[in-house]
Parts: C-alpha cells; structure tokens; sequence
C-alpha cells in the first residue's frame, strides 16, 4: 500500500474490513450448531453442512452467533469508545458480558473475566493449561485496529490474550491470526499468507498441518491446523468456510477464525447474500461500523497511533 494511501485503497481495506468482521460472525453462526459434533455426525445428519440451521447443544436461532462474535464486539466497543487502545476498556465491556450470562462462554474466559471482575487483574498468570483457543477467537479487531504497525500488533495482542490466557501457543496463534489478517487486508497473495504462517510453525513445529490430523478441538494448536488447512487450500469466501466447519469440533471457532481470514481475502462481494441475510441486522450494522472505525483508527490511516 503506498504511504499515504490513496482513496481507492482505503475504501478497498474498509471493504476488506467489513468483509472480515461479517465472515467472522458468519462462520460463528453456521459453525454453532455442529459443535461437539465429529465429522462423521455431521455428514450423516446433513451430508455437507452447507446452510444456517440453528439447534445445536446451544439452540441456537438461525443465524445466531455465540462467543466468539460477542467477544470481538467487547474489544471493538471499547476501542471505538476511547477511541484508542484500552486494556482496561476492553476488561470492562468482558466483564459486563459475562454478567448479561451469554449464551456460551469457555472455562478459561471465564475464569479469567471473573479474576479481572474480583480482583481488577488485566493480566492473567502464566498457565501451561490456558492452551485453548479462547484469545486467538476474538484477535479481529486487534488486527483491524492495529493494520500498519506491527510492533503495535503484537503488543495489543499480547495484552488482549492475557486478560484470559497466557501461553506461549495462545500467543503465537494470535499475532500471527493478525499479520495474516494484516496481508489480507491489503491484498497480499495467498503464497504471501502461507509464507507467514511457515514462517510460525518453523518457531513451533506443533502448528505444523501437512498432514492435515483431522483434529478441530478447542485446543489452539488444533484450531489453528485445521484453519490453516481449510484456509490455504480454498479457492472461495464460501467453499473457506463450509470445509472448516464440516471439520466439526470447535466448529464455531475455527469458523469464525477462518470466516475472518476468508472474508479479509475473499473480499465483501464473495460472501454469500444467503448467509448475511441470516445474521441480525441490527449486529450487521453495528459490525460493519465498528470494522470500518477499527480501520479508521489504525496506523495507516491515523498515523499518531503507531505503536
């Protein structure tokens, strides 16, 4: 991207934005109902998972998203509203998520919300069982908000995953879900993306996906294997998305981590009209604001805010 950038490139990074934050609700919602589910539970109830069913463990509505929406919403809101980074902001809204009883929250989030909520911790302790995938879930706005810096990146990152997990993979997971979503954005190529993602999984062979294990559990490395592989074998927004979550598991998640992806790539006009008229419209409205005010907030469009 040139420096300063022209309006042609911001409105295509806006639309990459939007197009992230929408997949992203978009993979939560029609991952829900089959988590838990193997693949093989799947195929035999739907052949190929393909459309917003609801039900599931959760009961979900149609369309109906879970943690991994509402928690991206808590860090948007609160960088929106200070209009800059805010741990403490961020911890705020988290808290008062947790005290509307969501639909679906994880043991570690929880566990780590309620330390901030008792104690006013924004920083939980290292633990060698936070391994889940509980932060990398929620890195989008991070990213959004951070495009243009990636010092900013890692340290934003870094702060956001501690308010519940602290762990070397959780952490590894997380930056690179953002430079990922960085490249994207501004319309590296795919090879460019892989190279990143080798680039981790040299640093930690565990990431490391070929062969693809076939595990979709709410353990990060897992996620992340089966995001990657799901991810870099795609050819479209939709075919990104209805792969990762047929992978069952933790389809909710590795959904909306891929939708993410998918949608910052794939761009706004490849996501299917089918599946957005799915979503409520008033948090596609608000999705859409927030990832075009992540955006507007960023180093490169606001240089102030580098890191």
């Amino acid at each position: 991207m040139l420096n300063p950038p022209t309006a042609e490139e911001i409105e295509e990074v806006l639309s990459r934005a939007r197009a992230a934050f929408i997949g992203l609700a978009i993979g939560d919602a029609l991952g829900a109902p089959v988590e838990f589910m193997t693949r093989g539970e799947i195929r035999d109830k739907y052949g190929v998972l393909k459309e917003m069913v609801g039900g599931g463990w959760l009961r979900l509505k149609p369309g109906q998203v879970t943690d991994d929406t509402e928690m991206s919403l808590c860090i948007a809101r609160a960088i929106a509203q200070a209009g800059c980074w805010s741990c403490t902001g961020i911890a705020d809204n988290l808290a008062a998520w947790l005290k509307s009883k969501p639909i679906d929250v994880g043991d570690t989030c929880r566990r780590g919300i309620r330390n901030y909520l008792l104690h006013g911790v924004v920083k939980t302790p290292p633990n060698e069982w936070d391994g889940g995938n509980g932060a990398a879930m929620r890195m989008l706005p991070v990213a959004l908000y951070t495009l243009g810096d990636t010092p900013l990146l890692e340290g934003c990152t870094l702060e956001q995953a501690h308010l519940t997990h602290n762990h070397a993979l959780s952490d590894a997971a997380c930056v690179t879900i953002g430079k990922l979503v960085h490249l994207a954005l501004t319309g590296r190529s795919m090879r460019r993306m892989r190279r990143e993602a080798d680039q981790m999984i040299a640093e930690f062979h565990t990431f490391g996906f070929e062969p693809y294990k076939g595990l979709a559990t709410g353990y990060v490395v897992d996620t992340m294997q089966t995001v990657f592989h799901c991810f870099f074998r795609s050819r479209s927004f939709e075919g990104c998305v209805i792969d990762t979550v047929n992978q069952g598991g933790d389809a909710d998640t590795t959904g909306a981590i891929a939708g993410a992806l998918a949608g910052a790539y794939y761009g706004e006009g490849s996501i299917p009209a089918r599946w957005r008229k799915k979503l409520d419209r008033r948090l596609l409205a608000e999705i859409m604001e927030l990832a075009e005010t992540m955006i507007r907030l960023s180093p490169v469009l606001n240089p102030e805010n580098r890191g």
